[in-house]
């Protein structure tokens, strides 16, 4: 098989019927398969697919792994020569695929490409997760071209070029099977959220690009399982983060990053707690509580990593803070940074 596009599905019956249509349509071509791997949903998804979709083929696992182990586990079960990881909460378009196949048979050192990605809520503009490529910042947060923290541009074709990137989104992840496997995959310890980040991370240090193609457009709801402000939400990203941050920083940067975090978190806490938001603040002590508890079980895991680094200068992690130029400079463009 060529191309396995894998949507990942616990529970999403309605995401399925409304957006499984779509990528049936516009994936019809030699060589892909369209798959649905289940994590143990308890509603109607598998007998809704089995009726509805009887040529779609099913993975179902035995109990819900959350979305990096439920890949992991799925794809273990999976012959391709590329996965695209897809959410069950993507709309696509026509001939979507056929940009990210062209590229990625030509240029064997991309692991990983991504459409552009816009809201499908709001099609004038960019889905938060991913947009048109991800970057991170000297201090490891995360940030889109196309969207800086809060701020979602609008899809004026301003971003409409080929772009190496730091990440690419786990919500349409077009990725070499044989780089995927070769890396880890995903890393299963961070159940949910930042995941797609650390595997990109990895690639990057042993010598892979990452690519946006934005002749290909896919539509994304976005916190389709968790929204912005749900506390759980809050907690992965903060605690996942911090892990990410250990098991891939160099040494030259990682005692630098945790300082400066250590404070930045503690701030971006109380900043919750001055807008009523409760379960956030106390997520974040309980993301840095946990991150404490863990690091001790992350070390042979960035042992390996600093072992297979051979990229030490990654041009995709923005020699600034994002956080300072947003709040205090007030820039909130991509376009507008500095590098």
């Amino acid at each position: 098989m060529k191309v396995a596009v894998v949507i990942l599905n616990w529970n999403g019956r309605k995401m399925l019927e409304q957006f499984l249509p779509s990528v049936c349509r516009f994936s019809q071509q030699e060589g892909v398969e369209v798959i649905v791997a289940d994590n143990a949903s308890t509603d109607d998804s598998l007998p809704f697919l089995t009726e509805n979709y009887p040529d779609v083929r099913q993975v179902v696992l035995d109990r819900n792994y959350g979305f990096a182990d439920g890949y992991n586990r799925s794809l273990a079960q999976i012959e391709a020569e590329y996965f695209v990881l897809l959410n069950s909460d993507v709309e696509v378009t026509e001939h979507w695929l056929d940009p990210l196949i062209s590229y990625m048979d030509a240029h064997p050192d991309v692991a990983v490409c991504q459409p552009k990605i816009r809201s499908q809520v709001a099609p004038p503009f960019f889905e938060h997760a991913g947009a048109a490529g991800g970057f991170m910042d000297k201090f490891g947060y995360p940030f889109c071209r196309g969207r800086i923290l809060s701020v979602v541009e609008e899809d004026k074709g301003q971003y409409d070029t080929e772009c190496d990137l730091f990440w690419a989104t786990g919500a349409a992840f077009f990725v070499r099977a044989e780089a995927y496997r070769a890396c880890g995959g995903l890393d299963a310890d961070f159940f949910a959220h930042m995941e797609e980040i650390d595997l990109c991370w990895r690639m990057r240090s042993r010598g892979y690009r990452i690519v946006c193609l934005p002749q290909s457009v896919v539509f994304h709801v976005g916190g389709g399982t968790l929204n912005a402000s749900n506390p759980h939400k809050t907690y992965l990203n903060y605690r996942n983060n911090l892990l990410m941050i250990y098991k891939n920083a160099l040494p030259k940067q990682l005692r630098k990053m945790l300082f400066a975090r250590y404070f930045l978190d503690y701030l971006s806490a109380f900043v919750f707690l001055l807008k009523g938001e409760v379960g956030n603040f106390k997520a974040v002590f309980s993301a840095r509580s946990e991150y404490s508890k863990m690091k001790k079980n992350f070390t042979q895991k960035r042992k390996e990593n600093m072992e297979r680094v051979v990229n030490e200068t990654i041009k995709e992690i923005y020699p600034k803070s994002i956080v300072e130029n947003f709040y205090l400079r007030k820039i909130s463009c991509f376009s507008s940074l500095k590098w």
